[in-house]
């Protein structure tokens, strides 16, 4: 690897961990990138973790204040990790000193939130990438060439879901997470966003959605300290849960296709499970997360009563060439952030976008506020910019 590129992490909770590792396993899986990341910087306000994060990955500098990174002229590139509430504004501060940007999904609590963070690397120059994790699946980007190029014929529908239990235990700890004011909607920011990007991936643009929502576990305790994580508070002070728990809407996209978006945070007995079913008039492709190097496909043209086969992703699909050397070597969740690491890291070298980007992120942005005003009204609503920049 070629030149040196400094990088921080702002936000070192589990995700910053992720980033971190992402970073430093890049010349491992990608030795040819032009560019060589450095850990510079590392910035969390929870006392001594930030320290902590030095002395494990080796970052150069730890702080308790992100605005320290942004005047660090060692910095080029930036890792946003932290809560939510805080996306947009060091988002856009980031941008504004001229940092790249790698920054977690939901970009902000609003998509006037993400649209803000996306004007502003617009107007510095900077790359923008968003972690949108799931489409960077070998087998995920494989379903999508087949859909892409007819194999399952014209889709007619699809149904995503997003099914899991981190929010189920009812001791689990009030954090900023169930708040609106920094955790914003709840489970259509943190799973829901993951859906509509995966959706749009594979199908195009979402023209009109209507929805509802629900909160099931109304009340949690607060905790007496920080946190990390999804953890527990027994005994503490209850408060109100103020976000969903639950979304279910319909979806019509730009090609008339027709979608069922499901998520949930609180489902007892699911543990991360996130797929797809893309039907056609022609076959199906079918991808669950929990067989991340899977894809079920049926195409043919017997219709009625066609088999359904199993391809295990190999070197050919994708970007799995850079982790395994042969079909059904299982990849991991850490390795799609690598991909997006690199894909990031890429985009900089070339100056030109790789994987998904801040348009993405304003176009998810603008179904999931549709989403929400649905919910309150219980009418089809159309995304307020589905061609935003």
């Amino acid at each position: 690897m070629g030149e040196t590129l400094g990088v921080a992490v702002v936000g070192f909770g589990w995700m910053g961990r992720v980033h971190t590792r992402a970073y430093a396993r890049l010349p491992h899986h990608y030795p040819r990138l032009p560019l060589r990341p450095e850990l510079v910087a590392v910035a969390e306000e929870v006392p001594g973790r930030a320290e902590e994060a030095a002395g494990q990955y080796g970052f150069g500098m730890a702080t308790r204040d992100w605005r320290e990174v942004a005047a660090d002229p060692r910095v080029k590139a930036v890792s946003v990790t932290a809560p939510n509430f805080l996306h947009r504004e060091i988002g856009v501060a980031m941008a504004e000193a001229g940092k790249h940007l790698w920054i977690e999904k939901p970009v902000g609590l609003t998509a006037d939130d993400t649209r803000a963070v996306a004007d502003a690397v617009a107007r510095a120059g900077v790359q923008g990438a968003v972690g949108f994790n799931y489409r960077c699946a070998p087998a995920v980007e494989t379903a999508r060439e087949l859909i892409a190029g007819g194999g399952i014929g014209t889709v007619t529908h699809v149904r995503v879901r997003l099914l899991s239990d981190y929010a189920a235990h009812p001791e689990g700890a009030l954090t900023w997470r169930y708040e609106r004011a920094r955790g914003g909607s709840g489970v259509l920011g943190d799973l829901a966003s993951h859906g509509v990007d995966l959706a749009r991936f594979l199908l195009g643009e979402i023209t009109a959605v209507t929805a509802d929502t629900a909160v099931f576990v109304p009340e949690r305790a607060r905790p007496a300290g920080a946190t990390a994580g999804h953890s527990r508070a027994s005994g503490g002070v209850p408060g109100p849960v103020e976000n969903d728990d639950y979304v279910c809407c319909l979806l019509r996209f730009a090609s008339g296709a027709r979608g069922v978006l499901e998520a949930c945070r609180v489902s007892v007995g699911e543990q991360n499970a996130y797929g797809f079913e893309v039907h056609g008039t022609r076959g199906a492709v079918f991808w669950d997360f929990r067989r991340m190097n899977e894809l079920g496909v049926s195409r043919g043209t017997d219709y009625q009563d066609q088999p359904v086969s199993t391809v295990y992703v190999g070197p050919g699909h994708g970007e799995f060439g850079a982790f395994q050397p042969g079909a059904a070597n299982a990849m991991g969740y850490d390795d799609l952030k690598v991909i997006e690491a690199h894909r990031f890291l890429r985009s900089i070298a070339e100056g030109t976008p790789y994987g998904a980007t801040l348009t993405d992120a304003v176009r998810a942005a603008a179904v999931l506020d549709a989403v929400a005003r649905s919910a309150r009204t219980g009418a089809w609503v159309s995304p307020a910019d589905p061609s935003a920049p």
